[in-house]
């Protein structure tokens, strides 16, 4: 299983500003020393040297991510602004994909944003499959590119489309992999998604608001979430501001620790990033994150692996 993060901001897109570019120039300016500039080797261990926040970035694009299978299976869990980074890495690569499965979490703007925009819906050569527990998904899609919202609807699309309404409690095998739903706090709904394969878990858990229940060791819970391999979950919120923002539907960074924590989950990526941090402020809030575990560690628990979603970040069970 290759699982590759294609956006992971929230609420709106947030495009690296000119005034943010210049002052990562200038930050990388400042430490260069004469002995670094010897010869390629030397450069490029001053780049690899320079913290995150200054060499690179952490992403813009709002909800998207990419699961292919050992099969070759493509699995995209929601249609945010990174759907069209997906769709260029495709391209780069000259890639002849001829069907998607596309999972909606919810049906809030940020995450369908990129879908009017994705080549491969309107390639009559090829199958798109969304999938969703809500009855209405089809009808919900379509009206988001009405006009005036959009210049053509849903009809411009040449795709082989279906629509599969999930069931409760269903496990749909795809490819070699089982994909499992539960349903997350958040306004209006919002789905988590499991998939497994070989023995290895992944949970996408976007827009899920952490409440006293989630934490409760029920057989739902602990079958769903208990000994996965990684989770990418929301941590768009300081504690404070989860607090301030209270039932809004995302939680804070020192919760999702918490939880993760709790159902002894390896790998916890902080996700769908507030649009108003700076990549800076981002990585000050993975520190606190890795800060808060190590007190928990501390307390005689186990290591916890936590990195920010990054976008264009891969990895491979």
């Amino acid at each position: 299983m290759i699982v590759r993060f294609w956006g992971v901001r929230g609420s709106s897109p947030t495009p690296l500003t000119p005034g943010e570019l210049r002052n990562k120039i200038s930050a990388v300016v400042q430490r260069i020393k004469p002995s670094h500039l010897h010869n390629s080797e030397t450069r490029q261990q001053f780049l690899s040297s320079l913290p995150p926040e200054i060499f690179g970035t952490v992403g813009g694009n709002t909800a998207c991510m990419e699961v292919r299978t050992a099969e070759g299976t493509m699995i995209v869990l929601d249609t945010g602004t990174g759907l069209r980074e997906l769709e260029k890495r495709g391209r780069k690569f000259r890639e002849k994909i001829s069907e998607y499965h596309i999972f909606i979490s919810h049906f809030h703007y940020d995450h369908l944003l990129g879908l009017p925009y994705f080549g491969a819906m309107y390639n009559p050569g090829v199958k798109v499959t969304f999938y969703s527990p809500y009855p209405a998904m089809e009808r919900i899609l379509s009206n988001f590119m009405n006009v005036p919202y959009h210049p053509v609807g849903w009809d411009s699309f040449a795709a082989k489309i279906q629509f599969r309404i999930l069931k409760k409690n269903e496990t749909l095998k795809l490819g070699g992999a089982e994909v499992n739903w539960i349903r997350r706090n958040h306004p209006n709904g919002s789905i988590s998604y499991k998939v497994t394969e070989a023995g290895r878990s992944f949970i996408y858990s976007t827009d899920t608001e952490l409440t006293e229940k989630d934490f409760r060791r029920t057989d739902k819970n602990v079958s769903y979430f208990q000994d996965a391999d990684a989770i990418v979950l929301d941590a768009q919120y300081t504690l404070g501001e989860a607090i301030e923002k209270y039932n809004w539907g995302h939680s804070s960074y020192s919760l999702a620790v918490e939880f993760v924590r709790e159902f002894s989950i390896k790998k916890l990526f902080l996700f769908h990033h507030e649009p108003l941090n700076t990549d800076s402020e981002m990585e000050g809030i993975l520190r606190s994150a890795q800060w808060f575990d190590n007190r928990l560690e501390h307390r005689g628990r186990s290591s916890l692996e936590i990195d920010l979603a990054r976008e264009g970040y891969t990895f491979e069970f």
